[in-house]
């Protein structure tokens, strides 16, 4: 019986180009969600932290971020009950929160 590699096959490998073309089409994509739901949930629920109430205006608007509630970042219900707009530093408690919680629990094991 012969010896199997463990190499990686070259067979139905893209090509760099291929690849690079793949990689950016993904980006844009994903920019195009992102800014898509973003932009509802600033006009729904304003330019405002809804952990600190910090206002924002659109020199500092890109340190408001969207939070997903239930952390799936592909519900995104048109009337914004998936969201909340947090500013850079309470999106990031909230998800320490989460983690710091797990650990505390034993979750982690």
């Amino acid at each position: 019986m012969p010896t199997r590699s463990f190499r990686p096959s070259r067979h139905g490998r893209k090509s760099g180009a291929d690849a690079d073309a793949a990689y950016r089409e993904a980006l844009e994509q994903a920019r195009k969600r992102r800014e898509g739901y973003r932009e509802r949930s600033l006009a729904l629920h304003g330019w405002i932290c809804a952990k600190c109430a910090r206002e924002f205006e659109r020199a500092d608007l890109h340190l408001l971020t969207v939070h997903h509630k239930d952390g799936n970042h592909d519900n995104n219900p048109p009337d914004g009950s998936n969201w909340e707009n947090l500013c850079a530093y309470c999106h990031d408690d909230e998800h320490s929160r989460g983690l710091l919680g797990d650990y505390l629990s034993g979750k982690d094991d």
